[in-house]
């Protein structure tokens, strides 16, 4: 697994530690979006944010290894 990818899985930890810490009844939903989507990229090595940045241009780091 690539140094990125358990990046991924760490920031989707420490989001979730933070919703939970506050209380889930009253975390807006909208902050379990980046949640899912971290924890989707580092388990899969697929991130569609960073595949729709390299369509328009930019350079980004590959997940892959």
């Amino acid at each position: 697994m690539s140094a990125i990818r358990v990046l991924l899985i760490i920031l989707a930890a420490v989001t979730m530690l933070g919703i939970w810490l506050t209380g889930f009844d009253k975390a807006h939903w909208v902050l379990y979006l980046p949640v899912i989507m971290l924890g989707f990229a580092g388990i899969t090595g697929f991130c569609p944010g960073i595949m729709i940045l390299k369509k328009l241009g930019l350079k980004g780091p590959s997940l892959n290894g």
